[in-house]
Protein backbone atom coordinates (compact mmCIF):
# COMPACT_ATOMS: atom_id res chain seq x y z
CA UNK A 1 0.00 0.00 0.00
CA UNK A 2 2.74 2.36 1.16
CA UNK A 3 4.74 1.46 -2.84
CA UNK A 4 1.21 2.03 -4.36
CA UNK A 5 0.13 5.07 -2.43
CA UNK A 6 4.39 6.79 -3.29
CA UNK A 7 3.70 6.05 -6.81
CA UNK A 8 0.58 7.45 -7.22
CA UNK A 9 1.86 10.40 -5.78
CA UNK A 10 4.56 10.53 -7.96
CA UNK A 11 2.33 9.93 -10.73
CA UNK A 12 -0.19 12.84 -10.18
CA UNK A 13 3.24 15.19 -9.49
CA UNK A 14 4.31 14.35 -13.04
CA UNK A 15 0.98 15.26 -14.67
CA UNK A 16 0.17 18.57 -12.64
CA UNK A 17 2.18 20.68 -15.18
CA UNK A 18 -0.45 19.02 -18.07
CA UNK A 19 -3.49 19.38 -16.06
CA UNK A 20 -2.72 23.02 -15.10
CA UNK A 21 -2.17 23.36 -19.16
CA UNK A 22 -5.51 22.09 -20.11
CA UNK A 23 -7.26 24.10 -17.37
CA UNK A 24 -10.24 26.32 -18.21
CA UNK A 25 -9.47 30.42 -18.08
CA UNK A 26 -11.65 31.97 -15.37
CA UNK A 27 -12.58 34.99 -14.43
CA UNK A 28 -11.28 37.55 -12.94
CA UNK A 29 -7.93 36.86 -15.53
CA UNK A 30 -4.84 36.09 -13.94
CA UNK A 31 -1.54 38.04 -15.22
CA UNK A 32 1.31 35.70 -13.43
CA UNK A 33 2.29 34.53 -17.00
CA UNK A 34 2.20 35.10 -20.53
CA UNK A 35 -1.07 33.84 -22.99
CA UNK A 36 -0.65 31.93 -25.39
CA UNK A 37 -2.60 33.10 -28.31
CA UNK A 38 -4.77 30.30 -28.18
CA UNK A 39 -5.32 31.31 -24.28
CA UNK A 40 -5.79 35.20 -25.09
CA UNK A 41 -9.12 33.97 -27.23
CA UNK A 42 -9.92 32.16 -24.13
CA UNK A 43 -9.07 34.71 -22.05
CA UNK A 44 -11.68 37.04 -24.21
CA UNK A 45 -14.37 34.54 -24.44
CA UNK A 46 -14.38 34.02 -20.84
CA UNK A 47 -14.76 37.84 -20.22
CA UNK A 48 -17.61 37.67 -22.62
CA UNK A 49 -19.23 34.93 -21.32
CA UNK A 50 -19.02 36.15 -17.86
CA UNK A 51 -20.26 39.94 -18.47
CA UNK A 52 -22.89 39.47 -21.98
CA UNK A 53 -24.56 42.78 -20.75
CA UNK A 54 -21.32 45.08 -21.38
CA UNK A 55 -19.51 42.84 -23.74
CA UNK A 56 -19.26 41.56 -27.38
CA UNK A 57 -16.93 39.73 -29.13
CA UNK A 58 -15.99 39.58 -32.26
CA UNK A 59 -13.66 38.81 -35.26
CA UNK A 60 -12.30 41.53 -37.22
CA UNK A 61 -10.35 40.12 -40.20
CA UNK A 62 -8.14 36.84 -40.96
CA UNK A 63 -3.96 36.57 -40.77
CA UNK A 64 -1.66 36.05 -43.11
CA UNK A 65 -2.06 32.52 -41.81
CA UNK A 66 -5.47 32.41 -41.38
CA UNK A 67 -6.04 32.86 -37.80
CA UNK A 68 -8.35 35.24 -36.70
CA UNK A 69 -7.93 38.50 -35.16
CA UNK A 70 -10.31 38.99 -32.28
CA UNK A 71 -11.81 42.59 -31.04
CA UNK A 72 -13.61 42.86 -27.17
CA UNK A 73 -15.97 46.08 -27.11
CA UNK A 74 -16.51 47.23 -23.63
CA UNK A 75 -20.35 48.96 -23.59
CA UNK A 76 -22.66 49.31 -21.32
CA UNK A 77 -26.23 49.72 -23.79
CA UNK A 78 -28.19 50.82 -20.53
CA UNK A 79 -26.41 54.57 -21.25
CA UNK A 80 -26.27 54.53 -25.46
CA UNK A 81 -25.39 52.84 -28.34
CA UNK A 82 -21.48 52.25 -28.87
CA UNK A 83 -21.45 54.89 -31.85
CA UNK A 84 -22.88 57.62 -29.28
CA UNK A 85 -20.03 57.72 -27.29
CA UNK A 86 -16.27 58.54 -26.93
CA UNK A 87 -14.19 55.77 -28.51
CA UNK A 88 -11.34 54.65 -26.84
CA UNK A 89 -9.37 51.91 -28.87
CA UNK A 90 -6.36 49.65 -27.33
CA UNK A 91 -4.50 47.61 -29.10
CA UNK A 92 -1.09 45.32 -28.65
CA UNK A 93 1.16 43.13 -29.54
CA UNK A 94 1.41 44.32 -33.72
CA UNK A 95 5.03 42.92 -34.04
CA UNK A 96 5.15 39.40 -32.65
CA UNK A 97 7.82 39.19 -30.25
CA UNK A 98 5.94 41.89 -27.91
CA UNK A 99 3.60 39.79 -25.77
CA UNK A 100 3.06 41.70 -22.91
CA UNK A 101 1.55 44.50 -24.69
CA UNK A 102 -1.70 41.80 -25.49
CA UNK A 103 -1.32 41.15 -21.54
CA UNK A 104 -1.91 44.82 -20.78
CA UNK A 105 -5.03 45.09 -23.19
CA UNK A 106 -6.64 41.72 -21.47
CA UNK A 107 -5.81 43.04 -17.83
CA UNK A 108 -7.76 46.60 -19.00
CA UNK A 109 -10.78 44.48 -19.98
CA UNK A 110 -10.68 42.26 -16.87
CA UNK A 111 -9.83 45.85 -14.51
CA UNK A 112 -12.77 47.25 -16.35
CA UNK A 113 -15.10 44.35 -16.15
CA UNK A 114 -14.65 42.90 -12.97
CA UNK A 115 -14.42 46.31 -10.79
CA UNK A 116 -17.74 47.55 -12.76
CA UNK A 117 -20.43 48.49 -10.40
CA UNK A 118 -17.76 48.38 -7.20
CA UNK A 119 -15.39 51.06 -8.08
CA UNK A 120 -16.63 54.60 -9.30
CA UNK A 121 -13.87 55.57 -11.67
CA UNK A 122 -14.42 52.39 -13.19
CA UNK A 123 -17.82 52.34 -13.33
CA UNK A 124 -18.26 55.89 -14.73
CA UNK A 125 -15.78 55.68 -17.86
CA UNK A 126 -17.35 52.52 -19.00
CA UNK A 127 -20.81 53.98 -18.67
CA UNK A 128 -19.32 57.08 -20.27
CA UNK A 129 -17.38 55.50 -23.29
CA UNK A 130 -16.82 52.73 -25.67
CA UNK A 131 -13.89 50.87 -25.14
CA UNK A 132 -12.53 48.36 -28.18
CA UNK A 133 -9.68 46.33 -27.49
CA UNK A 134 -7.84 44.21 -29.65
CA UNK A 135 -5.09 42.27 -27.90
CA UNK A 136 -3.31 40.73 -30.45
CA UNK A 137 -3.49 42.42 -33.80
CA UNK A 138 -0.15 40.23 -35.18
CA UNK A 139 -1.55 36.74 -34.15
CA UNK A 140 0.42 34.88 -36.98
CA UNK A 141 3.53 36.30 -34.46
CA UNK A 142 2.51 35.77 -31.16
CA UNK A 143 1.53 32.04 -32.16
CA UNK A 144 5.59 31.38 -33.75
CA UNK A 145 6.91 33.75 -30.45
CA UNK A 146 5.67 31.11 -28.09
CA UNK A 147 6.23 28.15 -30.31
CA UNK A 148 9.58 28.74 -32.38
CA UNK A 149 12.84 29.41 -31.05
CA UNK A 150 13.12 33.29 -30.87
CA UNK A 151 16.22 35.62 -30.11
CA UNK A 152 14.35 38.67 -27.66
CA UNK A 153 14.13 40.56 -30.75
CA UNK A 154 13.13 38.22 -33.58
CA UNK A 155 9.87 37.26 -35.13
CA UNK A 156 8.47 40.90 -35.23
CA UNK A 157 6.75 41.18 -38.70
CA UNK A 158 3.83 40.37 -40.43
CA UNK A 159 3.65 36.73 -42.07
CA UNK A 160 4.06 37.35 -45.62
CA UNK A 161 6.61 35.49 -47.62
CA UNK A 162 9.80 37.04 -48.67
CA UNK A 163 12.58 35.76 -51.31
CA UNK A 164 14.82 37.84 -48.87
CA UNK A 165 18.04 36.52 -50.62
CA UNK A 166 16.37 36.11 -54.24
CA UNK A 167 17.26 32.73 -54.72
CA UNK A 168 13.63 32.06 -56.03
CA UNK A 169 12.63 30.62 -52.62
CA UNK A 170 10.71 31.73 -49.69
CA UNK A 171 11.82 31.67 -46.21
CA UNK A 172 13.42 28.67 -46.42
CA UNK A 173 16.84 29.90 -43.83
CA UNK A 174 15.39 30.86 -40.69
CA UNK A 175 17.62 30.59 -37.22
CA UNK A 176 17.96 27.12 -35.87
CA UNK A 177 17.80 26.10 -32.68
CA UNK A 178 20.72 24.03 -32.55
CA UNK A 179 21.55 23.23 -28.85
CA UNK A 180 17.59 22.39 -28.46
CA UNK A 181 17.09 25.12 -25.30
CA UNK A 182 13.86 26.66 -27.08
CA UNK A 183 15.48 30.06 -27.70
CA UNK A 184 17.99 31.52 -30.62
CA UNK A 185 21.31 32.71 -28.91
CA UNK A 186 24.86 33.79 -29.84
CA UNK A 187 27.24 31.58 -31.88
CA UNK A 188 31.23 32.38 -30.62
CA UNK A 189 34.10 31.25 -31.72
CA UNK A 190 37.79 31.16 -30.01
CA UNK A 191 39.73 33.11 -32.66
CA UNK A 192 43.34 34.79 -31.68
CA UNK A 193 42.61 37.63 -34.32
CA UNK A 194 39.21 38.21 -32.98
CA UNK A 195 37.81 41.89 -31.99
CA UNK A 196 36.63 40.93 -28.61
CA UNK A 197 37.66 39.45 -25.42
CA UNK A 198 36.57 37.69 -22.09
CA UNK A 199 35.28 40.41 -19.86
CA UNK A 200 37.41 39.82 -16.93
CA UNK A 201 34.39 41.13 -13.80
CA UNK A 202 32.60 38.24 -15.88
CA UNK A 203 33.64 35.58 -18.12
CA UNK A 204 30.05 35.31 -19.43
CA UNK A 205 30.22 38.51 -21.44
CA UNK A 206 33.11 40.00 -23.58
CA UNK A 207 34.77 43.38 -24.37
CA UNK A 208 36.46 44.96 -27.12
CA UNK A 209 40.09 44.40 -27.25
CA UNK A 210 42.50 47.52 -27.43
CA UNK A 211 44.65 48.55 -30.48
CA UNK A 212 47.62 46.01 -30.33
CA UNK A 213 45.74 43.04 -28.05
CA UNK A 214 45.47 40.30 -29.64
CA UNK A 215 42.06 39.09 -29.65
CA UNK A 216 40.12 35.90 -27.90
CA UNK A 217 36.54 35.57 -29.89
CA UNK A 218 34.91 36.27 -32.52
CA UNK A 219 30.80 36.54 -33.21
CA UNK A 220 29.09 34.83 -35.58
CA UNK A 221 25.56 35.95 -35.48
CA UNK A 222 22.55 34.08 -34.55
CA UNK A 223 22.25 30.28 -33.78
CA UNK A 224 21.66 28.67 -37.12
CA UNK A 225 23.27 26.68 -40.38
CA UNK A 226 22.81 26.95 -44.09
CA UNK A 227 19.75 25.11 -44.72
CA UNK A 228 19.55 25.95 -48.23
CA UNK A 229 23.11 25.55 -48.73
CA UNK A 230 23.89 28.86 -50.44
CA UNK A 231 26.73 29.59 -48.72
CA UNK A 232 25.10 32.10 -46.05
CA UNK A 233 23.61 31.53 -42.62
CA UNK A 234 19.81 32.95 -41.91
CA UNK A 235 19.31 34.92 -44.77
CA UNK A 236 15.87 33.92 -45.56
CA UNK A 237 13.84 34.07 -42.30
CA UNK A 238 10.03 35.11 -41.95
CA UNK A 239 8.78 37.71 -44.72
CA UNK A 240 9.18 41.12 -42.74
CA UNK A 241 6.02 43.36 -43.09
CA UNK A 242 6.05 45.63 -40.00
CA UNK A 243 2.75 46.00 -39.13
CA UNK A 244 3.30 49.62 -37.98
CA UNK A 245 4.69 50.71 -41.46
CA UNK A 246 2.08 49.48 -43.27
CA UNK A 247 -0.88 51.90 -42.84
CA UNK A 248 -2.57 54.05 -45.22
CA UNK A 249 -0.80 57.21 -44.04
CA UNK A 250 2.04 58.81 -45.46
CA UNK A 251 3.29 55.49 -46.13
CA UNK A 252 6.78 55.13 -48.18
CA UNK A 253 8.26 52.22 -49.98
CA UNK A 254 10.46 49.63 -48.78
CA UNK A 255 13.60 51.59 -50.57
CA UNK A 256 12.72 54.52 -47.89
CA UNK A 257 12.12 52.06 -44.49
CA UNK A 258 12.25 48.47 -43.87
CA UNK A 259 9.73 46.33 -43.92
CA UNK A 260 7.04 48.97 -45.76
CA UNK A 261 5.21 46.54 -47.79
CA UNK A 262 4.21 46.45 -50.86
CA UNK A 263 1.64 49.28 -50.81
CA UNK A 264 -0.50 50.64 -47.51
CA UNK A 265 -2.90 48.25 -46.27
CA UNK A 266 -0.98 45.23 -48.55
CA UNK A 267 -1.07 42.77 -45.26
CA UNK A 268 -4.27 41.49 -44.47
CA UNK A 269 -4.19 42.51 -40.86
CA UNK A 270 -3.33 46.23 -41.01
CA UNK A 271 -6.27 46.05 -44.13
CA UNK A 272 -8.93 44.41 -41.84
CA UNK A 273 -8.22 46.89 -38.83
CA UNK A 274 -8.12 49.50 -40.85
CA UNK A 275 -11.63 48.86 -42.30
CA UNK A 276 -12.74 48.87 -38.75
CA UNK A 277 -11.68 51.60 -37.21
CA UNK A 278 -12.68 53.67 -39.92
CA UNK A 279 -16.41 51.82 -39.22
CA UNK A 280 -16.31 53.14 -35.48
CA UNK A 281 -15.35 57.32 -36.25
CA UNK A 282 -16.33 58.03 -33.05
CA UNK A 283 -12.66 56.66 -31.60
CA UNK A 284 -11.26 59.40 -30.10
CA UNK A 285 -8.38 57.97 -28.28
CA UNK A 286 -6.40 55.39 -28.78
CA UNK A 287 -3.38 53.16 -27.38
CA UNK A 288 -1.37 51.10 -29.10
CA UNK A 289 1.38 49.03 -27.04
CA UNK A 290 4.89 48.30 -27.80
CA UNK A 291 7.31 46.38 -25.73
CA UNK A 292 10.92 48.34 -24.93
CA UNK A 293 12.09 51.30 -23.95
CA UNK A 294 9.41 52.87 -21.23
CA UNK A 295 7.73 55.73 -23.54
CA UNK A 296 4.26 57.29 -23.98
CA UNK A 297 4.94 58.63 -27.97
CA UNK A 298 3.11 61.25 -29.90
CA UNK A 299 3.12 61.74 -33.28
CA UNK A 300 3.58 63.18 -36.29
CA UNK A 301 5.96 60.47 -36.87
CA UNK A 302 8.01 62.59 -39.34
CA UNK A 303 9.49 65.85 -39.05
CA UNK A 304 8.18 67.39 -42.55
CA UNK A 305 4.36 66.68 -40.67
CA UNK A 306 4.92 69.86 -38.98
CA UNK A 307 3.80 70.07 -35.02
CA UNK A 308 0.11 69.86 -33.78
CA UNK A 309 -1.68 72.58 -33.38
CA UNK A 310 -0.87 74.12 -30.32
CA UNK A 311 -4.64 73.28 -28.35
CA UNK A 312 -4.06 69.44 -29.42
CA UNK A 313 -0.32 69.82 -28.19
CA UNK A 314 -2.18 70.84 -24.25
CA UNK A 315 -4.44 68.09 -24.78
CA UNK A 316 -1.46 65.82 -25.06
CA UNK A 317 1.14 67.33 -22.62
CA UNK A 318 -1.81 67.12 -20.37
CA UNK A 319 -2.41 63.54 -20.61
CA UNK A 320 1.33 62.39 -21.31
CA UNK A 321 2.67 64.08 -18.32
CA UNK A 322 -0.15 62.41 -15.77
CA UNK A 323 0.95 59.25 -17.74
CA UNK A 324 4.30 59.78 -16.55
CA UNK A 325 3.54 59.88 -13.03
CA UNK A 326 1.02 57.02 -13.42
CA UNK A 327 4.03 55.03 -14.80
CA UNK A 328 7.25 55.74 -13.03
CA UNK A 329 10.53 55.95 -15.13
CA UNK A 330 8.32 56.35 -18.23
CA UNK A 331 9.09 59.16 -20.81
CA UNK A 332 6.29 61.07 -22.57
CA UNK A 333 8.31 61.71 -25.98
CA UNK A 334 7.70 63.02 -29.54
CA UNK A 335 8.28 60.08 -32.30
CA UNK A 336 10.06 61.69 -34.90
CA UNK A 337 12.36 64.11 -32.38
CA UNK A 338 13.06 61.98 -29.92
CA UNK A 339 13.03 58.31 -31.50
CA UNK A 340 13.25 58.30 -35.37
CA UNK A 341 10.72 59.03 -38.08
CA UNK A 342 8.62 56.20 -39.59
CA UNK A 343 6.17 55.85 -42.61
CA UNK A 344 2.94 54.75 -42.87
CA UNK A 345 2.80 54.61 -38.81
CA UNK A 346 -0.72 53.48 -37.06
CA UNK A 347 -0.66 56.07 -34.94
CA UNK A 348 -0.39 59.08 -37.39
CA UNK A 349 -3.02 57.06 -39.35
CA UNK A 350 -5.67 57.60 -36.21
CA UNK A 351 -4.51 61.23 -35.90
CA UNK A 352 -4.60 62.08 -39.72
CA UNK A 353 -7.62 60.19 -40.35
CA UNK A 354 -9.68 58.91 -37.73
CA UNK A 355 -9.26 62.36 -36.33
CA UNK A 356 -8.36 60.78 -32.52
CA UNK A 357 -5.58 61.29 -30.01
CA UNK A 358 -3.19 58.55 -29.94
CA UNK A 359 -0.25 57.36 -27.72
CA UNK A 360 2.42 54.34 -28.62
CA UNK A 361 2.80 52.72 -25.36
CA UNK A 362 6.53 51.55 -25.12
CA UNK A 363 6.26 48.83 -22.44
CA UNK A 364 9.30 47.84 -20.05
CA UNK A 365 12.53 49.08 -19.20
CA UNK A 366 15.30 46.57 -19.51
CA UNK A 367 16.78 49.29 -16.84
CA UNK A 368 15.01 47.66 -14.31
CA UNK A 369 16.34 44.55 -13.96
CA UNK A 370 18.80 44.89 -11.26
CA UNK A 371 20.20 42.78 -8.41
CA UNK A 372 19.26 45.66 -5.78
CA UNK A 373 15.66 46.79 -7.82
CA UNK A 374 16.76 50.18 -8.20
CA UNK A 375 16.96 51.97 -11.94
CA UNK A 376 19.88 50.61 -13.86
CA UNK A 377 22.02 54.36 -14.69
CA UNK A 378 25.01 53.57 -17.37
CA UNK A 379 28.40 55.52 -17.10
CA UNK A 380 29.34 53.79 -20.52
CA UNK A 381 28.34 53.69 -23.96
CA UNK A 382 26.52 51.38 -25.69
CA UNK A 383 28.06 47.41 -26.30
CA UNK A 384 27.58 44.70 -28.76
CA UNK A 385 24.65 43.37 -27.53
CA UNK A 386 22.59 46.75 -27.46
CA UNK A 387 23.23 47.73 -23.74
CA UNK A 388 26.76 48.17 -22.09
CA UNK A 389 28.52 45.70 -20.32
CA UNK A 390 27.82 47.24 -16.82
CA UNK A 391 24.90 46.87 -17.42
CA UNK A 392 25.11 43.27 -18.75
CA UNK A 393 27.18 42.93 -15.48
CA UNK A 394 24.41 44.12 -13.77
CA UNK A 395 21.32 41.96 -15.80
CA UNK A 396 23.44 38.96 -14.83
CA UNK A 397 23.47 39.38 -11.39
CA UNK A 398 19.79 39.88 -11.75
CA UNK A 399 19.54 36.68 -13.40
CA UNK A 400 21.63 34.87 -11.02
CA UNK A 401 20.19 35.65 -8.05
CA UNK A 402 16.59 37.05 -8.74
CA UNK A 403 15.51 34.27 -11.36
CA UNK A 404 17.69 31.98 -10.43
CA UNK A 405 19.41 31.70 -14.03
CA UNK A 406 16.55 31.54 -16.26
CA UNK A 407 16.90 34.63 -18.36
CA UNK A 408 20.56 33.77 -19.67
CA UNK A 409 21.91 30.56 -21.69
CA UNK A 410 25.94 30.25 -20.24
CA UNK A 411 28.00 29.26 -23.29
CA UNK A 412 28.23 25.93 -24.01
CA UNK A 413 30.42 24.02 -26.67
CA UNK A 414 29.16 22.89 -29.85
CA UNK A 415 30.21 21.30 -32.95
CA UNK A 416 29.14 23.34 -35.96
CA UNK A 417 28.80 22.00 -39.85
CA UNK A 418 30.47 25.26 -40.94
CA UNK A 419 32.27 27.07 -38.14
CA UNK A 420 33.48 23.79 -36.38
CA UNK A 421 34.17 23.96 -32.71
CA UNK A 422 32.04 27.09 -31.29
CA UNK A 423 30.30 28.01 -28.36
CA UNK A 424 26.45 29.27 -27.86
CA UNK A 425 24.72 30.97 -25.28
CA UNK A 426 23.42 34.48 -24.43
CA UNK A 427 20.23 36.08 -23.61
CA UNK A 428 17.12 33.89 -24.29
CA UNK A 429 13.94 34.37 -25.79
CA UNK A 430 12.06 35.49 -22.62
CA UNK A 431 14.41 37.69 -21.77
CA UNK A 432 15.81 41.63 -22.06
CA UNK A 433 12.37 43.26 -24.00
CA UNK A 434 9.87 41.63 -21.42
CA UNK A 435 9.83 41.53 -17.96
CA UNK A 436 9.84 38.58 -16.02
CA UNK A 437 6.52 37.15 -14.84
CA UNK A 438 6.84 37.95 -11.24
CA UNK A 439 7.16 41.67 -12.55
CA UNK A 440 3.92 41.22 -14.75
CA UNK A 441 1.28 42.45 -12.90
CA UNK A 442 2.72 45.98 -11.73
CA UNK A 443 3.60 46.58 -15.58
CA UNK A 444 0.22 46.02 -16.51
CA UNK A 445 -2.17 47.57 -14.18
CA UNK A 446 0.14 51.20 -14.57
CA UNK A 447 0.05 50.79 -18.17
CA UNK A 448 -4.08 49.83 -17.83
CA UNK A 449 -4.03 52.92 -15.39
CA UNK A 450 -2.73 55.33 -18.14
CA UNK A 451 -5.23 54.08 -20.35
CA UNK A 452 -8.16 54.91 -17.74
CA UNK A 453 -6.92 58.06 -17.02
CA UNK A 454 -6.69 58.92 -20.63
CA UNK A 455 -10.22 57.45 -20.75
CA UNK A 456 -11.85 60.02 -18.02
CA UNK A 457 -10.70 62.81 -19.99
CA UNK A 458 -12.51 62.25 -23.01
CA UNK A 459 -14.99 65.10 -24.25
CA UNK A 460 -17.99 65.58 -21.70
CA UNK A 461 -20.40 67.91 -23.01
CA UNK A 462 -23.71 69.41 -21.04
CA UNK A 463 -25.79 71.65 -22.45
CA UNK A 464 -28.01 74.06 -20.98
CA UNK A 465 -30.52 76.93 -22.33
CA UNK A 466 -29.31 79.73 -19.57
CA UNK A 467 -31.99 82.26 -20.83
CA UNK A 468 -35.57 82.45 -22.39
CA UNK A 469 -36.44 85.92 -23.12
CA UNK A 470 -38.97 87.27 -25.00
CA UNK A 471 -38.40 90.32 -26.90
CA UNK A 472 -41.18 91.16 -29.26
CA UNK A 473 -44.83 89.35 -30.04
CA UNK A 474 -43.64 85.51 -30.73
CA UNK A 475 -39.93 86.40 -30.60
CA UNK A 476 -37.86 85.24 -28.17
CA UNK A 477 -34.34 85.29 -27.72
CA UNK A 478 -32.66 81.73 -26.60
CA UNK A 479 -28.95 80.77 -24.84
CA UNK A 480 -27.23 78.04 -25.06
CA UNK A 481 -24.61 77.34 -23.51
CA UNK A 482 -22.18 73.79 -24.07
CA UNK A 483 -19.77 73.38 -21.35
CA UNK A 484 -17.12 70.20 -21.49
CA UNK A 485 -15.86 69.30 -18.31
CA UNK A 486 -12.62 67.08 -19.53
CA UNK A 487 -9.54 67.77 -21.42
CA UNK A 488 -10.37 66.93 -24.73
CA UNK A 489 -12.13 68.64 -26.90
CA UNK A 490 -15.20 67.75 -28.80
CA UNK A 491 -13.04 68.08 -32.05
CA UNK A 492 -9.37 67.95 -32.32
CA UNK A 493 -7.66 70.70 -33.46
CA UNK A 494 -6.08 69.05 -36.13
CA UNK A 495 -9.47 68.12 -37.36
CA UNK A 496 -10.85 71.29 -38.15
CA UNK A 497 -7.02 72.88 -39.29
CA UNK A 498 -6.95 69.74 -42.16
CA UNK A 499 -10.85 69.78 -42.31
CA UNK A 500 -11.43 65.56 -41.74
CA UNK A 501 -14.58 66.06 -40.98
CA UNK A 502 -17.11 68.77 -40.10
CA UNK A 503 -17.23 70.28 -37.16
CA UNK A 504 -20.40 69.58 -34.21
CA UNK A 505 -23.40 70.44 -35.37
CA UNK A 506 -26.18 72.40 -33.31
CA UNK A 507 -29.57 72.96 -34.43
CA UNK A 508 -32.64 74.54 -33.52
CA UNK A 509 -36.06 73.33 -34.18
CA UNK A 510 -39.57 73.76 -34.25
CA UNK A 511 -42.89 72.65 -35.36
CA UNK A 512 -44.80 76.19 -35.12
CA UNK A 513 -41.06 78.16 -34.67
CA UNK A 514 -38.25 79.34 -37.04
CA UNK A 515 -34.78 80.67 -36.04
CA UNK A 516 -34.82 83.98 -37.27
CA UNK A 517 -30.79 84.28 -36.95
CA UNK A 518 -28.45 83.08 -34.21
CA UNK A 519 -24.62 82.46 -33.91
CA UNK A 520 -21.81 82.25 -31.11
CA UNK A 521 -21.71 84.96 -28.46
CA UNK A 522 -18.42 86.27 -28.57
CA UNK A 523 -18.82 88.84 -26.01
CA UNK A 524 -22.18 87.82 -23.59
CA UNK A 525 -21.63 91.29 -21.31
CA UNK A 526 -21.98 93.84 -24.50
CA UNK A 527 -24.17 91.39 -26.42
CA UNK A 528 -21.65 90.52 -28.95
CA UNK A 529 -22.37 87.62 -31.38
CA UNK A 530 -21.47 86.30 -34.41
CA UNK A 531 -24.37 85.76 -36.42
CA UNK A 532 -24.37 82.90 -39.12
CA UNK A 533 -25.53 84.42 -41.98
CA UNK A 534 -27.44 81.36 -44.35
CA UNK A 535 -29.30 78.92 -42.40
CA UNK A 536 -28.75 80.11 -38.49
CA UNK A 537 -30.56 77.24 -37.48
CA UNK A 538 -27.80 75.02 -38.33
CA UNK A 539 -24.69 76.18 -35.93
CA UNK A 540 -20.85 74.50 -36.30
CA UNK A 541 -18.84 74.64 -32.83
CA UNK A 542 -16.46 73.16 -31.19
CA UNK A 543 -15.97 72.45 -27.24
CA UNK A 544 -12.87 73.34 -26.07
CA UNK A 545 -11.29 70.96 -23.32
CA UNK A 546 -11.97 72.72 -20.24
CA UNK A 547 -14.12 75.48 -21.57
CA UNK A 548 -17.72 76.33 -23.08
CA UNK A 549 -19.12 77.74 -25.66
CA UNK A 550 -22.46 79.61 -26.02
CA UNK A 551 -24.55 80.47 -28.68
CA UNK A 552 -27.65 83.01 -29.18
CA UNK A 553 -30.68 82.28 -31.14
CA UNK A 554 -33.84 84.46 -31.99
CA UNK A 555 -36.82 82.42 -32.48
CA UNK A 556 -39.96 83.50 -33.92
CA UNK A 557 -43.15 81.34 -32.96
CA UNK A 558 -44.76 79.31 -30.57
CA UNK A 559 -44.60 76.01 -28.72
CA UNK A 560 -41.91 73.09 -28.62
CA UNK A 561 -38.24 74.12 -29.24
CA UNK A 562 -35.91 71.39 -29.95
CA UNK A 563 -31.94 72.23 -29.23
CA UNK A 564 -29.77 69.30 -30.04
CA UNK A 565 -25.90 69.08 -30.24
CA UNK A 566 -24.39 66.44 -32.61
CA UNK A 567 -20.86 65.61 -32.43
CA UNK A 568 -18.74 62.54 -33.54
CA UNK A 569 -16.71 61.96 -30.27
CA UNK A 570 -18.96 63.52 -28.01
CA UNK A 571 -22.58 62.25 -28.77
CA UNK A 572 -25.43 63.99 -29.03
CA UNK A 573 -27.18 66.34 -26.08
CA UNK A 574 -30.83 68.00 -26.62
CA UNK A 575 -32.74 70.00 -24.79
CA UNK A 576 -36.59 71.52 -24.89
CA UNK A 577 -37.71 74.77 -24.56
CA UNK A 578 -41.41 76.03 -24.73
CA UNK A 579 -42.11 79.25 -26.56
CA UNK A 580 -45.59 80.62 -24.83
Amino acid sequence: MKNFISTTIAVFLVMIPSLLAGQEIGVPLRFDSYYTYEQVIEAMQALNRSYPQLTTLEVVGKSEENRDIYALTINNSKTGEPLTKPGVYVDGNIHGNEIQAGEVCLYLANRLLTRYGELDDITSVVDRNVFYIIPVVNVDGRVHFFEDPNTPSSNRGLRRLKDDDRDGLFDEDFPDDLDGDGSITTMRKRDPFGKLKTDPEDSRLMIPVKPGEMGEWTILGSEGIDNDGDGLINEDAEGYVDGNRNWGYNWAPPYVQSGAGDYPFSSRETGSIGRWMLERPNIVMVFAFHNNGGMFLRGPAIKAAGEFPAGDIEVYDYLGKNSEKIVPGYRYLVGWKDLYSTYGDFADFCDNLLGSYSFVGELFQVETETFDGTLFKSSEGGGIFGSSNEQDRERLKYNDHVTQGELYKEWTPYNHPDYGEIEIGGWVKMSSRLPHPFMLQDLVHRNASAVIFAAQQTPDITMEVFEKEKIGKDVYRLRVRLVNSNAMPSVLYQTIEHNLYPKDIITVSGTSAKVVTGGKIVDIYRDRVEYKEHKPEVQFCQVPGFGKVEYQFLVSGRGKVEIKHDSRKAGTRSVTVELK
